[in-house]
C-alpha cells in the first residue's frame, strides 16, 4: 500500500491532528479547551517531554516538540524518527488519515516529520495469510504548512514510493526475481514513470564479449541480463549523461567458493539492491520530471555453483579485454561491474556512481550506518555527496583510495586477480574496479564507488528504514542529483 500525501488549506474538524511546533505556546488556543491548553503546557514543562496527547475518543491531537540542535543533519533525523513514532501510536488507534500542522515555520522540520512517517508505512505483505495482522492503517498524510509547497509534497510523495518499489524488489525472494523478471520490472518502472528501457539477453551478451557476467552466470539455469534505462528530457542541464551502475546479482551462494555459513547465506536475495536503487532513482527521477539527462545499468544474473561454474584459477577475458584470474567465485560483484563500467566508457559520461553491496569489508568497517565511498571524482563531488548523505541521512564514508592498494590486485598469470591479500578488501575491491574505468591509464571519466553492504539490508528494525531492504541510495542519489 502506497500512502498518500497531500498539501492541506485548512484545519479540518473532527479528524487526528499533530502540530509540529518548537514550543508549546506555537500551539493555536482555539483548537483547545481551557483545561487541554493548561494540560499541554503543564506537560511541556518537563523539558524531557516531546509528544503530548488530547484524546477526543473519535479522534485523537498530539502536539510534538521539536528542537534544534547544532547539527541540522541530526535536528532532521530525529525529527523522522518522531515521525516514525507517531506513526506506531496511529497504527494502535487504526488510523486511516493525519493532518500535520507547521509551526515550526521551518520547511524541513515538518517535511523530514511526514518523511520519517511514510517512509514507516512500509510493509512487505505479499507471501503474508493474515495481512491484517501487519499492515499499516494510514492512507493519507494531509501536510498544512506556509513553508512547504505542492511541488515538495509531490516530489516528497514519488521519493517515498520509489523507495518502497526499491524495497519490494530487495524483498522479493530468488525463486520469483529471476536476472528476467528484475529486467521485466525495470520496464514496468518505465513505462509508469517515463523513461526508456532497453534490455540485452544473454546472446547479445556474449555477442558484446562480456567476460565478467558470462562467467558468473555460468553455473546458473537462468540467463543474465543487462538493462539499460534512460532518462533525457528535453530540458535537462547536462549534455553528457550521468551513469548510476548497480549490481543485479540477484542470488549469491558464492559459487564455488560457497559461502562458510547459512547466515552468511540467507539474505543473499539482497545483492541486488545496488541494481534496484539504481532503478528507484531513475523512476524517482522520471516522475519529478528532473532536468538531468541519467542512464542506468544494472548487469544482472545470479551466483551458483552449477555444473558449469566458473571455478577458482579460471582465467576470464573482460569486456575491455582485460584477463582476470579468479581466485574466489564470492568475489562475483566486482566482475559483473567491471564490464558495466567499461561500457560506460562508451557513454562518454559526465560522472559515474555504482552502487553495489560488494564486500563484508565495508561491513565491518562502518557497521550498519553508512555505506563506504571512494573514487575518482575529486574532492568537490565527493564532498557534495557526502553532505547529502548527511542531509537525508543515507551516509557515506570515504575511505583512502591510494594506489598503493593496486598492487594487491595484480596476478602472477593474468592482468588482474579478483581478490587482494585479505586487508583493506572494500578498498581493494574498488581499486580493482578503478582499472575499468580507464582508458590507455588514464581515467576515461569521473568516478564514484559506493560500497552499500552495510546498509542494503537490514537484519534488525530500525526506525523508518524497516527490517529487510532499506532502499539505500534512492534518496541519496536523488537528492543529489537535484541539487546538481
Amino acid at each position: 500500500m502506497d500512502v498518500k500525501i497531500v498539501k492541506g488549506k485548512s484545519l479540518p474538524r473532527n479528524n487526528s491532528l499533530a502540530f509540529v511546533v518548537k514550543n508549546p505556546g506555537a500551539v493555536p488556543e482555539e483548537i483547545f479547551s481551557p483545561d487541554e491548553f493548561l494540560y499541554i503546557k503543564m506537560e511541556f514543562e518537563n523539558p524531557e517531554k516531546k509528544r503530548v496527547e488530547i484524546n477526543r475518543f473519535s479522534y485523537r491531537i498530539y502536539v510534538l516538540r521539536v528542537e534544534k540542535n547544532n547539527k541540522n543533519h541530526e535536528t532532521k533525523e530525529s525529527i523522522r524518527k518522531a515521525g516514525y513514532a507517531l506513526l506506531g501510536r496511529l497504527n494502535e488507534y487504526k488510523t486511516e488519515k493525519i493532518t500535520i500542522v507547521d509551526r515550526t515555520g521551518i520547511s524541513d522540520f515538518v517535511f523530514a516529520f511526514s518523511e520519517g512517517m511514510a517512509l514507516g508505512t512500509y510493509r512487505f505483505l505479499r507471501y503474508k495469510s493474515e495481512k491484517d495482522k501487519n499492515t499499516c492503517h494510514l492512507k493519507e498524510i494531509e501536510i498544512i504548512s506556509e513553508k512547504v509547497t505542492v511541488k515538495d509534497i509531490e516530489r516528497l510523495s514519488v521519493c517515498v514510493k520509489a523507495n518502497f518499489i526499491t524495497r519490494d524488489l530487495i524483498n522479493e525472494p530468488s525463486n520469483y526475481l529471476t536476472a528476467t523478471r528484475l529486467a521485466h520490472e525495470f520496464e514496468r518502472m518505465g513505462k509508469e514513470a517515463g523513461f526508456s528501457v532497453e534490455v540485452f539477453n544473454k546472446s547479445k551478451i556474449r555477442e558484446m564479449k562480456m567476460g565478467g557476467i558470462l562467467a558468473v552466470n555460468r553455473g546458473s539455469p537462468e540467463p543474465p541480463t543487462f538493462t539499460v534505462m534512460t532518462w533525457k528530457p528535453a530540458n535537462a542541464k547536462n549534455k553528457k549523461p550521468i551513469v548510476l551502475i548497480g549490481k543485479g546479482i540477484v542470488f549469491d551462494t558464492g559459487g564455488l567458493s560457497l559461502k562458510p555459513t547459512k547466515d552468511s547465506m540467507d539474505s543473499m536475495k539482497s545483492d541486488m539492491s545496488g541494481g534496484a536503487a539504481a532503478g528507484g532513482v531513475l523512476y524517482a527521477a522520471a516522475r519529478n520530471r528532473l532536468p538531468v539527462y541519467l542512464i542506468g545499468l544494472v548487469p544482472a544474473t545470479d551466483n551458483r555453483p552449477g555444473g558449469d561454474a566458473y571455478a577458482p584459477g579460471d582465467i576470464i577475458t573482460m569486456y575491455d579485454g582485460t584477463t582476470v584470474e579468479v581466485l574466489n567465485t564470492d568475489a562475483e560483484g566486482r566482475l559483473v561491474l567491471a564490464d558495466a563500467l567499461a561500457f560506460a566508457k562508451e557513454l562518454n559520461p559526465e560522472l559515474v556512481i555504482d552502487l553495489a553491496t560488494l564486500t563484508g569489508a565495508a561491513r565491518s568497517a562502518v557497521g550498519p550506518y553508512a555505506a563506504i565511498g571512494m573514487g575518482t571524482a575529486g574532492t568537490a563531488t565527493s564532498r557534495k555527496l557526502v553532505q547529502t548523505g548527511f542531509d537525508v541521512f543515507e551516509r557515506v564514508v570515504e575511505v583512502p583510495f591510494w594506489d598503493e592498494y593496486f598492487e594487491q590486485m595484480k596476478s602472477d598469470v593474468a592482468d588482474l586477480k579478483n581478490i587482494g591479500s585479505g586487508s583493506a578488501g572494500h578498498i581493494t575491491a574498488g581499486k580493482f574496479l578503478e582499472h575499468f574505468t580507464k582508458e590507455k591509464e588514464k581515467h576515461a571519466y569521473p568516478w564514484i564507488h559506493l560500497d552499500i553492504a552495510p546498509v542494503a539490508f537490514l537484519e534488525k528494525k530500525d526506525s523508518y528504514r524497516g527490517k529487510g531492504g532499506s532502499g539505500f541510495g534512492v534518496r541519496l542519489l536523488f537528492e543529489f542529483l537535484r541539487k546538481l
